[in-house]
């Protein structure tokens, strides 16, 4: 991908979601809410402090991470939907 995010904004990659309960129950894709875990694709080069020092971000290309449901920005990159979020609107990295 030949896109890099700005300053301490992220792109992430959906993750699918199961497409049946535990209990069996097929979910129709209308039904389906948008899943809160993605993969992190790219990362920004970090923020700025009070005194210009670059702070690098904590997430890094790969990770696996949990977001808030109605974070960020959805964009269509390249053909493909992506999520761009700032850092402090990623809620942990799923070990």
């Amino acid at each position: 991908m030949s896109f890099k995010p700005l300053h301490d904004r992220v792109v992430i990659r959906r993750l699918e979601s199961d497409e049946k309960t535990k209990g069996g129950i097929i979910i129709p894709d209308t039904a389906k809410e948008k899943p809160q875990e993605g993969k992190v694709v790219s990362v920004g080069s970090g923020a700025r402090d009070e005194a210009g020092k670059l702070v690098p971000l904590d997430v890094k290309a790969g990770d696996k991470v949990l977001f808030g449901k109605w974070s960020g920005t959805e964009v269509k990159i390249a053909g493909e939907d992506l999520l761009i979020v700032k850092e402090s609107d990623i809620l942990g990295i799923i070990a």
